[in-house]
């Protein structure tokens, strides 16, 4: 992996990266012709878009001075996260359009101030509250907001016309080790029962590698490995961007290989955030 964003060391990269899409958000929204476009969500359009950042965002902040204060919240947990956040998004089409752009810009320059101060000892040794998660490092807030601008550019470009765009293969690898915690924490209590099966990920790129993933009792287990001998099912993703935009469930990308039943019990194993 280039650049692990985990590390303090590769802090200047992920706020380099979550910035350049950012830009690319903005630069979308800022079109007035965009503001009803029907995006790759299917209940958002690229209004509602905005309104979901100024949520999170505000949502970071907040959770930023309760970590200053030493609160930490009650998770709510995500198997909530998809509606509570669609019902806040939609909340925000009350705003003009020029009122909501300005907020959202307003917030995510405090945000980025914060990330932007972040020191070595901050980034992965502090906790910040989550409001689904609970408290998490410190350093997967730049990284969530790579998540929230890219993965969502993505959708606004999809509604947009762009069908086959990939994300930015510096993004999609930023975002490859924050893939196997979603996973491990997506897992649908009913689609899992019975489900034991040992299945293999390749990514290809600079960015990927390969990893052996057990499923079992409800419970989803990754780690790297050499060998695949002991999966029943292998995906095998092209790229990183690929295999961000299956796992956040735009599409069931990657080719397969192995037991149908198994693979189609994983393709089916996730709740959607």
């Amino acid at each position: 992996m280039p650049t692990n964003p985990m590390d303090y060391n590769g802090k200047d990269t992920v706020l380099d990266v979550a910035r350049t899409e950012r830009a690319k958000f903005y630069t979308i929204i800022d079109d007035p012709a965009n503001w009803y476009v029907q995006t790759r969500c299917s209940e958002w359009e690229v209004r509602d878009m905005v309104g979901h950042m100024i949520d999170v965002t505000e949502g970071y902040l907040t959770a930023w001075d309760m970590a200053r204060k030493g609160e930490t919240g009650n998770a709510l947990g995500l198997q909530v996260m998809s509606d509570r956040l669609n019902k806040h998004a939609q909340a925000f089409r009350s705003l003009p359009r020029e009122e909501a752009i300005s907020r959202l810009k307003s917030d995510s320059n405090q945000a980025f101030a914060i990330f932007d101060a972040l020191t070595p000892e901050e980034w992965m040794g502090a906790t910040v509250p989550h409001p689904y998660m609970g408290p998490i490092p410190t350093c997967f807030y730049p990284s969530f907001q790579i998540i929230d601008y890219g993965i969502h550019t993505w959708d606004m470009k999809w509604g947009l016309g762009d069908k086959t765009g990939k994300l930015d293969e510096r993004t999609a690898g930023i975002l490859m080790p924050f893939m196997f915690i979603v996973m491990q924490y997506t897992v649908e209590e009913e689609s899992s029962k019975g489900v034991d099966a040992v299945i293999g990920i390749i990514v290809d790129g600079e960015w990927g590698g390969q990893w052996q993933a057990t499923v079992k009792d409800g419970q989803f287990t990754c780690v790297p490995a050499d060998k695949l001998d002991d999966a029943q099912a292998v995906f095998h993703f092209k790229n990183a961007s690929d295999f961000v935009l299956t796992t956040y469930q735009r599409f069931p990308g990657g080719e397969t290989r192995g037991d149908p039943k198994v693979i189609d019990q994983i393709r089916h194993l996730f709740f959607r955030i």
